[in-house]
């Protein structure tokens, strides 16, 4: 009998070691062995997605990325929506034949993300720490993120003018974007501020619709390039004023714009000159300066993504929108880079999962 109580507690243990060995291996397939081993796992600061930036990019890669069914954050900064926001109709993004406001397009956008699990945080990221995997982000707020994988969306912000008529008249004649809003200036008079590649493009695209261009330059000449300007001089719609700013841009009043003061820098001369809006093309800026020592970027601070795919220089690390895209600077094409950041990022983590799991 005794030896019968031995025998079926020798078997009981065998069975109870089967069964933990089954049960480890069970976890291995399930999660992967360097999250196994992160400490991070139970944290609900950890993520194996995080976003940084809520415009058409950041939002559209939340969707595609919480939709995977992979757990998902998007930092929405402190301007949600991005630069689209400031439109006040957006009339080529597919799928809105009436046109929609900049503002509910990202908000429709966030909605879309949302319902599949997506988290949306109102803040801004201060310190991102890349040199190894978990990512650690430290928020404005003073909470700290840990990402498996970080999709860029930060965009890119214009280089305003900086006067007080230029932000009270946004989106009512003040506009940054000549293929969103030239449409809006059929057969009317408008100013393109600027004397670089993106003033005389956007000068000659609004030949398309308005009677007459403007340009107005600070210097003596343009620095756009010779085949930019031989195509802009030959345009009969295309005229130019130098060594001239915008003092301001009228009528505040009014709610719209009626014309500009300008003036001279070479002489203080100041005079009204109409029309009936004003484009700035003075430039961009890339949000990148969180990373300039830790992802590779152009001259122009934009960053460098591999051919064909959203990869940084930081392997689990993907740029999406306009913060990697110095040339067309359009929401569809942000928002298209979006969901390829959010694929780059899935399969990331399913390769490493494979690896680990070999």
């Amino acid at each position: 009998m005794q030896i019968n109580c031995k025998i079926l507690i020798i078997i009981a243990m065998k069975i109870f070691l089967l069964l933990l060995i089954c049960t480890a291996s069970l976890i291995g397939e399930i999660i992967p062995r360097d999250i196994q081993k992160s400490p991070f796992l139970n944290d609900e600061r950890y993520k194996e997605v995080v976003i940084i930036g809520g415009g058409p990019a950041g939002l559209t890669a939340a969707l595609y990325s919480a939709r995977s069914g992979l757990s998902t954050l998007v930092i929405e900064g402190e301007e949600p929506r991005g630069q689209i926001a400031l439109s006040s109709n957006v009339e080529n993004f597919p799928g809105f034949p009436k046109g929609i406001a900049g503002f509910d397009l990202g908000s429709n956008i966030r909605e879309q993300a949302i319902k599949f699990g997506a988290i949306p945080l109102l803040d801004k990221v201060v310190t991102a720490d890349l040199s190894e995997r978990p990512f650690r982000l430290k928020l404005k707020g003073g909470k700290e993120i840990y990402a498996e994988t970080l999709i860029i969306a930060t965009g890119a912000r214009t280089k305003w003018l900086g006067i007080p008529s230029e932000a009270a008249l946004m989106g009512k004649g003040v506009n940054s974007c000549a293929i969103c809003d030239g449409f809006l200036f059929r057969k009317k008079e408008v100013i393109v501020v600027g004397g670089g590649d993106t003033a005389l493009e956007d000068a000659l695209y609004l030949t398309n619709f308005a009677t007459k261009v403007t340009v107005i330059h600070r210097r003596d000449s343009l620095r756009a390039s010779e085949v930019l300007q031989k195509r802009a001089f030959a345009n009969p719609k295309i005229h130019f004023i130098y060594d001239t700013v915008v003092e301001e841009i009228l009528d505040i009043n009014k709610g719209s714009v009626e014309g500009v003061l300008l003036k001279n820098i070479t002489t203080n001369e100041t005079y009204l000159y109409s029309c009936d809006g004003v484009f700035i093309a003075i430039g961009h800026v890339p949000n990148t300066e969180l990373f300039t020592q830790s992802l590779e970027l152009d001259s122009a601070g934009y960053i460098i993504a591999q051919p064909y795919s959203t990869k940084t220089s930081v392997p689990g690390v993907f740029a999406a929108g306009d913060v990697a895209d110095p040339k067309y600077k359009q929401a569809i094409i942000a928002a298209g880079f979006g969901s390829m950041a959010a694929i780059d990022a899935f399969h990331f983590i399913k390769e490493n999962q494979n690896k680990e799991n070999l």
